[in-house]
């Protein structure tokens, strides 16, 4: 017993010590906690920085942004640290260049780095080339849930003016991070100058285009404390309908405001369509002799490191809260992808295939060794799971389908 090494002398102690049943149910309190606390995701989160930028640069060729603008673009990228992969899309009057990093490196790190690199080397560009956008892009951008309107008495384009509301509702639920309308036709507002009457007025169209964007603006004009409050003053709003577009000055003539009514006709009306969606039940369902119905689908993406059933389940609360009232009870929506719910029922089910790999090691250590052994296997492997669990919570991983894996894989190597 002198001999004992480091492991045993440490065994020895928890053999003998008190605190030991205290440990063993704390930490598999802990594990409990980690299983129902833990964010539940399909896929394990893997951080890869992806940015986009895109460089407009109206009136050029491909070959012209293409030498002028995406190559030297793509020089400056690999200066950049932590850089594994850039890729490039040279088009008519535009260019996109894509910067992968490595696995693992930071992402708000990442695109500062990126963005300094760009806008510090900005004067490079050639004359005519706009300033770039840069757009980060990450995994968390692929949609959880996807909530699909349909009724055999609106239109599509009806609808998606049902569902341009239900958005702005979704919006305002937490840990959502993007939302996108896909169906049937966008609102779009048609202006049609009068060219007589442009002349008489002396307007020019860029004045015209200029009082547009000067109008369509919302800017903060600084905040004020009241009753310990802080309030936010913002001045400005965006156009939102065809009576806000016709009542924008963009002149004065003779002491008298001119509006865009005075000049134009306005129109609302349907965009163009980009991507069609219909309703309808395959052949094995109940109801498949109803008919393909008009509809229009909402896609929703949660925040990095947030709970996609959380998530999920919030956004399917809010939507039957709505039913009736901002939805009408003639429209009818279906939930067409729930990642939220699969992720739940794959953690679930490998959840329990880790119980039955712990009590099937039990059952053939009592069986091959005797009862003592397989009682010592009993209470180790469940508090060795359990911490596992709760340091993978502190550290910020989710349960998903890869770790519940490596636990299991990993009894026999702890048996």
């Amino acid at each position: 017993m002198n001999n004992l090494g480091l492991a045993g002398r440490i065994a020895k102690y928890f053999i003998n010590s008190k605190l030991t049943p205290l440990l063993v149910v704390a930490s598999l309190l802990l594990g409990f906690f980690a299983v129902f606390t833990t964010s539940r995701d399909e896929e394990p989160q893997i951080v890869v920085p992806m940015i986009d930028i895109m460089v407009p640069y109206p009136g050029a060729k491909s070959d012209t942004v293409n030498n002028l603008v995406v190559k030297p673009l793509e020089k400056l990228m690999w200066e950049i640290p932590d850089v594994e992969y850039v890729y490039s899309y040279a088009g008519d009057g535009f260019g996109i260049v894509t910067v992968r990093f490595k696995v693992g490196a930071d992402p708000e790190d990442s695109l500062v780095k990126l963005y300094s690199k760009v806008m510090s080397n900005y004067y490079r560009m050639p004359e005519g080339a706009m300033q770039p956008i840069i757009k980060p892009k990450s995994i968390d951008d692929v949609p959880i849930l996807s909530i699909t309107l349909h009724s055999d008495k609106y239109s599509s384009y009806d609808l998606r003016r049902i569902a341009e509301v239900i958005e702005d509702e979704i919006k305002q639920l937490p840990n959502i991070s993007e939302t996108t309308i896909i169906g049937s036709k966008p609102k779009e507002i048609d202006i049609l100058f009068d060219p007589a009457k442009l002349n008489a007025y002396n307007i020019m169209l860029p004045q015209v285009v200029q009082a547009l964007q000067n109008a369509n603006l919302s800017l903060p004009s600084g905040e004020f404390d009241k009753d310990n409050y802080r309030y936010k003053v913002r001045t400005g709003q965006f156009l939102k309908s065809k009576e806000d577009v016709e009542n924008v000055v963009v002149a004065v003539y003779n002491n008298a405001p001119i509006r865009i009514k005075d000049i134009a006709k306005v129109e609302e009306g349907e965009g163009e369509i980009e991507n069609y969606v219909q309703f309808g039940y395959g052949a094995a369902s109940n109801q498949a002799s109803k008919p393909v119905e008009n509809a229009v689908s909402i896609a929703v993406a949660k925040k990095t490191g947030s709970n996609a059933v959380v998530v999920a389940e919030n956004v399917i609360e809010k939507l039957n809260e709505m039913k009736g009232k901002i939805i009408p009870s003639d429209v009818n929506f279906t939930i067409t992808r729930n990642y939220g719910e699969t992720a739940s029922e794959k953690a679930n089910e490998l959840i329990e295939h880790l119980l039955i790999a712990t009590f099937s090691i039990v059952l053939l250590i009592a069986v091959t060794l005797g009862f003592r052994e397989s009682l010592i296997v009993a209470v180790t492997i469940p508090v060795t799971l359990a911490i596992a669990l709760f340091l993978s919570e502190m550290y910020g991983y989710s349960l998903n389908r890869v770790t519940l894996f490596a636990l299991i894989f990993s009894i026999g190597i702890l048996v």
